[in-house]
């Protein structure tokens, strides 16, 4: 009797370790996982550039391809501004963007100001910053707004046009 149950606990213990074991392996990495597929931009794109805005890039990818598109939103405005943050640096401009205790101010003003820049964007990239902040601020903040596919998909040339001018107006590339 006393074998019995010792090879019993000892079965149930195998199939406790191998489910751990599965639940380990479902669990994605510190840094996330990459997307594998579908993509809003290419990785080319930011390769070469600081470590924090391939990761963005990446969290972007893959919240597309998994359809989490209020978090695509949501990164998308965050890399864009995080790109008009450097681009300022870059031109020795910050002074302008930030109010008179140091702190930057909110992105609809650096926008505002970015547009009124010699920088040359691009009539696409001018349109596109407003519209990126809305959808992120859109997904971030209104209870009752959910992104969709085709939210994204209708903002992504823009996005992307945005991304690349950014990059090299800010000198990360």
């Amino acid at each position: 009797m006393h074998a019995e149950v010792v090879k019993s606990v000892l079965a149930v213990a195998k199939v406790i370790r191998e489910e751990i074991t599965r639940l380990e392996l479902e669990i994605p990495p510190d840094e996330g996982l990459p997307a594998k597929g579908q993509m809003i931009m290419s990785r080319a794109l930011t390769k070469g550039t600081p470590f924090y805005v391939v990761r963005i890039a990446e969290q972007i990818n893959s919240s597309y391809e998994n359809g989490t598109f209020d978090a695509c939103a949501v990164m998308m405005r965050r890399l864009i501004e995080t790109l008009l943050l450097a681009a300022f640096e870059y031109h020795g401009l910050d002074a302008k963007i930030k109010d008179p205790t140091g702190e930057f101010f909110q992105l609809g003003p650096i926008i505002q100001l970015a547009l009124a820049e010699k920088w040359n964007l691009s009539r696409n990239t001018k349109r596109a910053l407003p519209t990126l902040k809305d959808l992120g601020d859109k997904s971030a903040h209104s209870r009752r707004f959910l992104a969709h596919r085709d939210d994204i998909d209708r903002v992504r040339d823009g996005f992307r046009t945005a991304v690349q001018e950014l990059i090299a107006i800010a000198g990360l590339k």
